[in-house]
């Protein structure tokens, strides 16, 4: 059993090493972490290269993917995941923000709950914590009320990356990910609803980062229009639809 640890970095050098070393002492030795970066202009590559460990693997990001067409940072992001997704050679995926903390249990709880149980992608609490490690939510859950369903995810995503992990299955199903697509996690997490088995767990393995600098605006409201809104996630469905057909 092999696992992969797909992380999307940019100028994250305030926050990348304690979340490297939370991943790293959970990880054996044929375990990888693969980094994609996009192109950030801070100390982050010296950083990550400080670490000279054999299991973070560095991948040149594809000019030709990372074309930055759109204003959102979160078409960024996608593409800069989605690289990294793509040179993953584990059995179980996890994805990881550049700027968390990881519980000491996390991986080990995770593989022995997707396994017993039979499950395709898990998804599981996060404590939500500001820049100073200040608690802001005891429970990411609780915050945005999640669940479920492709209705329910549609009008509200439950699906939060940085908490998912799931076998590669799924990722051979998800990938490539659809033009212009902004919510990854939630197109991987309705993609294994689909195809095979996911729950949702009370367990929190994270402490989830929310500051200013964050690239994402999960857990927090919005600043897309409307319209934006509704065009997007008419667009989600129907590449949805034609994914699954």
């Amino acid at each position: 059993m092999k696992i992969s640890v797909c992380m999307a970095t940019f100028n994250g050098e305030k926050f990348i090493k304690e979340q490297l070393q939370s991943i790293l002492k959970q990880l054996s030795d044929t375990d990888e972490i693969i980094i994609s970066d996009d192109g950030s202009s801070d100390d982050t590559i010296n950083i990550i290269s400080s670490f000279s460990d054999p299991r973070i693997k560095l991948i040149p990001t594809d000019s030709s993917k990372l074309k930055h067409s759109k204003q959102s940072k979160s078409y960024q992001v996608t593409q800069n995941f989605e690289n990294a997704l793509s040179y993953a050679t584990g059995d179980y995926i996890f994805l990881s923000d550049q700027d968390d903390v990881w519980e000491d249990d996390k991986v080990a709880g995770c593989v022995l709950l997707l396994k017993e149980e039979q499950l395709n992608l898990i998804i599981h609490d996060a404590t939500v914590v500001d820049e100073v490690d200040t608690v802001i939510a005891v429970s990411y859950f609780e915050k945005v009320k999640s669940q479920k369903g492709f209705f329910r995810n549609i009008i509200k995503n439950s699906y939060l990356g940085c908490c998912m992990v799931f076998d590669r299955s799924v990722l051979l199903k998800a990938l490539p990910f659809p033009k212009d697509l902004i919510a990854h996690d939630m197109w991987i997490g309705l993609i294994a609803e689909k195809n095979g088995k996911v729950a949702f767990i009370e367990k929190k393995y994270i402490r989830y980062k929310r500051h200013s600098g964050a690239v994402t605006a999960s857990a927090a409201k919005s600043k897309n229009s409307l319209n934006f809104k509704i065009r997007y996630r008419m667009q989600f469905i129907l590449q949805y639809l034609k994914r699954v057909a």
